[in-house]
């Protein structure tokens, strides 16, 4: 960290109103703290997870890029800019940067379940499910972890795992988007089952 100890609640009321929805707001907030700490990397972090959240590409990538001149060493500035990557299906980026991320914080089962994406999406299949399998098993009931394992399970003709998988998302939480997303894949398979 290199910012004032004023700035800790500051930023930490930025992440309420960001897990709250309230992205502008949280922007206002960052851009306040940036103007009187330049050089506070977090708050560029925490910036451009706002912009990613309503979808602005663009000013997530310069937010990340100015993160990283701060500090090269964020795992979380790495995974971001990875995820955005993916976002844009920029794979090979993608990879690069999650890999970087790993490398920082090792086995963090989010670090791993965007990887796993990623290298699976890269066309290397069998290496990105071993890696979303080995975030699975970090973290067993995260239903994003579940959701993306299932839909690769799936597209690798593997329709007894990703069913399985897709079931569960659904029991541990009926009511999320991941798990209406699983029950529209379920159905898919059902459908393919018949043809």
């Amino acid at each position: 960290m290199n910012f004032d100890d004023s700035v800790v609640p500051l930023l930490a009321q930025a992440e309420k109103l960001k897990t709250s929805g309230q992205f502008n707001e949280a922007i206002k907030m960052l851009q306040q703290i940036i103007m009187s700490e330049q050089n506070c990397a977090e708050a560029y972090e925490e910036l451009a997870d706002n912009y990613l959240s309503l979808r602005e590409i663009e000013r997530a990538e310069k937010a990340l890029k100015q993160a990283l001149s701060l500090n090269n060493h964020s795992p979380n500035a790495h995974y971001l800019l990875g995820f955005l990557y993916s976002v844009e299906q920029k794979w090979i980026k993608s990879v690069e940067e999650l890999e970087l991320a790993d490398n920082l914080f090792p086995n963090h089962p989010e670090i791993l379940r965007c990887l796993g994406w990623s290298i699976y999406n890269q066309s290397r299949r069998t290496q990105g499910l071993a890696v979303l399998e080995r975030s699975q098993n970090l973290n067993p009931s995260d239903p994003n972890i579940l959701c993306d394992l299932g839909v690769c399970y799936m597209n690798s003709a593997n329709f007894d795992k990703a069913e399985k998988t897709f079931e569960k998302v659904i029991r541990l939480a009926p009511d999320s988007d991941q798990a209406m997303e699983c029950s529209r894949f379920l159905e898919m398979l059902k459908t393919r089952a018949l043809v």
